[in-house]
């Protein structure tokens, strides 16, 4: 009798750890500007700020996430940059988007004075802030 209790454990654990896995194969798409931040790079922070918990609630086969940073140095030197993440449905046939977002975070930031390299890294942190807000509008931390 022991010997089932154990193996019933070790299946409800070995099923639930395979849930909590990060989906192979979620659609994340980016639209950004090139001069602030790369396709990969946004799709990286995508995969890396989603956590676990919004596969569980929301699976990678019925929901997908897209970014878009616009932006750049103005003439006058000023850093502006506008970062935005949605959450969009995938159609049940074919897994392909629908772009009728379901969540969406914007964020946006001048930057008087900053480098090209400054305004980078600012596109990153506004890209992170709307991102997690986002996240926060789906699963409680």
């Amino acid at each position: 009798m022991k010997i089932r209790t154990v193996l019933a454990s070790a299946a409800l654990l070995l099923s639930t750890h395979a849930f909590a896995a990060p989906p192979a194969k979620a659609v994340l798409l980016d639209f950004s500007s090139e001069a602030l931040i790369d396709a990969a790079s946004a799709k990286a922070m995508l995969a890396e700020g989603i956590p676990d918990r919004v596969w569980k609630v929301y699976p990678s086969s019925k929901w997908g996430f897209v970014s878009q940073v616009e932006g750049g140095v103005t003439a006058a030197g000023v850093c502006v940059v506008t970062a935005r993440v949605m959450m969009i449905a995938l159609t049940p046939t074919v897994k392909a988007p629908l772009f009728r977002p379901n969540k969406t975070a914007t964020t946006f930031d001048a930057a008087n004075g900053a480098s090209a390299e400054q305004c980078k890294a600012l596109a990153r942190a506004k890209l992170g802030e709307a991102l997690q807000g986002v996240v926060s509008s789906l699963v409680k931390s």
